[in-house]
């Protein structure tokens, strides 16, 4: 398991109450994506249009932004895993359509036995992985060692998470991440880059890695059966 008490990762997610996840859209992706971490929203929403699947899980929902706005295969099947209820109830109202499964689980401990039987054929791990407590290394680990027995082979796990190394920190950046980091909203001061690439080249028998200001766009997948 990655570094960091349960009460960290509570803490962390504490933040996502209902207040903040109705100007969350405008905050986060509208302004801090591409003013502060200095990536489009434009790419991480064709990062979902890239390698969404007909079963589909997402992990971590926030609100459930990426799902609506994606190009989905007619009548998907969608898993929503977090451990926020708050943001469980967001995104399974915004995605309504679809008729979502909701299940709440800390990505950091076993999953619970409620997660569907049958692989995906896509896992989002989506603006996760700066939020979990622990290094790099021993996040991605936990994670990706989670999610990868719920993949189909030949499946794609796919995310993004914002970087403090190995990518170039501007001005403007280094006083929000401090505090947040403080706060406990993100544990990211020592992600590098070249942690992820080794923990995606660990887990997965194939990873791309692109970088977009301070966001790392991943895709991952196992060989086919």
């Amino acid at each position: 398991m990655a570094r960091g008490g349960r009460s960290e990762v509570e803490r962390g997610q504490a933040v996502y109450d209902k207040r903040f996840l109705r100007v969350y859209d405008t905050l986060v992706l509208g302004l801090s994506t591409p003013l502060v971490w200095g990536c489009k929203l434009a790419r991480l929403r064709q990062l979902y249009d890239e390698n969404v699947s007909g079963r589909h899980c997402d992990v971590g929902v926030g609100t459930g932004y990426f799902l609506d706005k994606a190009t989905w295969p007619a009548s998907p099947t969608i898993t929503l895993v977090d451990l926020n209820a708050n943001s469980l109830t967001a995104a399974s109202d915004r995605i309504a359509r679809f008729s979502p499964a909701t299940v709440t689980a800390d990505i950091l401990q076993p999953l619970p036995d409620d997660l569907p039987s049958t692989p995906f054929g896509s896992v989002g791990v989506n603006y996760l992985l700066h939020c979990l407590p622990g290094d790099m290394t021993d996040k991605a680990a936990t994670v990706f060692a989670q999610v990868g027995p719920h993949v189909a082979p030949a499946g794609v796990v796919f995310g993004s998470t914002i970087l403090a190394e190995g990518v170039r920190v501007p001005p403007q950046a280094r006083p929000l991440l401090k505090a947040y980091n403080r706060k406990g909203i993100f544990h990211n001061e020592g992600d590098s880059l070249e942690a992820l690439d080794a923990a995606l080249a660990d887990a997965f028998d194939s990873h791309t890695v692109e970088v977009a200001g301070m966001v790392a766009l991943f895709t991952a997948r196992t060989a086919p059966a």
